[in-house]
């Protein structure tokens, strides 16, 4: 186990507490720390000290927490290995993925501040000539970030480049799961002169010393990264006064495959998707939709792809995919494998744990799934493809909306027209036709039960926010 005592970020301080909770590395199973369980009077000096930051960070020129920001950035770029390191332990995750991972915590950074300059005030004009309009930005307050542990970087990045950049304060606290990688650039947000205060960072096995975080009157706004059930008790919580929230929930993306479609490029693309960060990606393909004209031959080439997958964490040779977060969540997913095999699924491929040591599980590739089934109505956050088979007869467009998620979907088709009417229709907060596309210079959030409010893009810098509308009287 690593000796390291990994502490809490809070005013300016790192701070341990009298409790620790452990955390395992899915690799191995082991235990390799143990981090501070934060304390009730922890929770009460985060806010405290968040509010006195709010005032000091929001009344900083943008020229100067920009110096401060690409000065944090800098510090973590040369870090950038240890950091890594962290969350391969944490994490499991091949090289390439923790890399990409830690990556976009450094590019929210910049691109957050970036985009700050270009926030829009614009003047409405006055019909009567009597008064000056015009709209108003003011930071926000204070944040409060609850995080999942798929992604622990890329999620920091999602919360504190706009918190930072807006001139908020930030209390983040990440998933008890992997708390490593987060702690630890915590720790250089010290380094980078940020003022005590702006960034908190706490890790906690215990909602009910955490939720005054939800509850105090001087947050403004919640924001998390999770899944439905969680988000929705956590804004059940919030509610106790007026306050914002942004939360990216649950998904269950449908991919529809129409009978024209590039079927090379089709099955690339959704293999790869699917069989990253092992499946546990919010915006996996989870419901797959084939034409019966292409069925076949569509899963044979998933098989052969599929099977040029080699389980391994860090750096490897090959295309790696790494082991589940816990047993308990490889034991979910074995069970729903389970429960569609019962019910008339065909396990293409996989469907097995592998090896004795570590929570992997085999790729897994599964055909003749019915929609009524546990593994297409949940969103099952794990190395399994479902393949739906669907004729002219169907309508693909209602049976993929056919869904309370609404996070993303997919489309493939070499028919233009036939893709835009799909994107149209389809109820999501993203829709790709014919290639995966994210960026942290375009939206991301969900309709329906996928949550509300924005991730990445000019759009979640707006929620960090007021809107403010200013009338001068300029002629009486």
């Amino acid at each position: 186990m690593n000796d390291y005592q990994y502490k809490m970020l809070i005013n300016g301080e790192l701070v341990g507490a009298t409790t620790t909770f452990p955390v395992t590395n899915p690799t191995t199973g082991e235990v390799i720390a143990q981090v501070p369980d934060a304390e009730p009077h922890h929770i009460e000096q985060c806010l405290i000290s968040a509010k006195q930051g709010f005032a000091t960070w929001s009344a900083t020129s943008l020229s100067e927490r920009e110096a401060i920001i690409l000065k944090y950035a800098e510090i973590l770029e040369a870090n950038k290995e240890e950091i890594i390191d962290l969350l391969v332990a944490e994490t499991g995750k091949p090289y390439d993925n923790a890399e990409y991972d830690f990556g976009m915590l450094t590019t929210c950074l910049h691109f957050f501040v970036e985009e700050m300059k270009r926030i829009d005030q614009p003047v409405i004009a006055d019909p009567d000539g009597r008064f000056l309009n015009y709209i108003q930005r003011q930071s926000l307050g204070v944040v409060v970030g609850y995080l999942a542990w798929n992604f622990p970087l890329l999620n920091v990045g999602y919360k504190l480049g706009p918190s930072l950049a807006s001139g908020c304060a930030a209390i983040i606290k990440p998933s008890q799961v992997t708390p490593l990688a987060t702690l630890k650039v915590a720790e250089y947000a010290l380094q980078a002169g940020i003022p005590a205060g702006v960034v908190n960072v706490i890790t906690s096995n215990n909602y009910d010393v955490t939720n005054p975080l939800l509850t105090s009157d001087d947050v403004s706004m919640f924001t998390m990264i999770g899944s439905t059930r969680a988000g929705v008790n956590a804004m059940k919580t919030a509610c106790t006064n007026i306050k914002h929230f942004s939360v990216e929930l649950g998904g269950n993306a449908p991919v529809v495959v129409y009978d024209d479609a590039n079927l090379d490029k089709a099955v690339t693309d959704i293999v790869n998707l699917k069989f990253a960060n092992s499946g546990q990606v919010c915006v996996s393909p989870n419901r797959c939709f084939i034409h019966e004209s292409i069925y076949d031959e569509f899963i044979a080439k998933a098989k052969a792809h599929a099977e040029g997958l080699v389980l391994g964490a860090g750096k490897g040779e090959g295309r790696l995919m790494g082991p589940l977060s816990s047993e308990k969540e490889r034991s979910r997913i074995l069970g729903l494998v389970k429960s569609a095999q019962e019910a008339g699924a065909n396990i293409v491929l996989g469907g097995n744990v592998v090896g004795d040591k570590g929570f992997y599980m085999a790729p897994t590739i599964i055909s003749d799934v019915k929609l009524d089934m546990d593994l297409a109505t949940n969103e099952i956050f794990g190395p399994v493809l479902p393949i739906v088979k669907y004729t002219d007869q169907d309508d693909v467009i209602a049976l993929a909306n056919d869904n309370e998620y609404g996070l993303a979907a997919y489309v493939y088709t070499t028919n233009i027209q036939r893709g835009l009417q799909a994107a149209e229709k389809i109820t999501a907060g993203s829709v790709c036709v014919n290639e995966v596309h994210y960026g942290v210079h375009l939206p991301h959030g969900g309709l329906k039960q996928s949550g509300v409010g924005k991730d990445c893009s000019r759009y979640s810098l707006a929620e960090y926010l007021t809107l403010k509308r200013v009338s001068v009287l300029v002629n009486d």
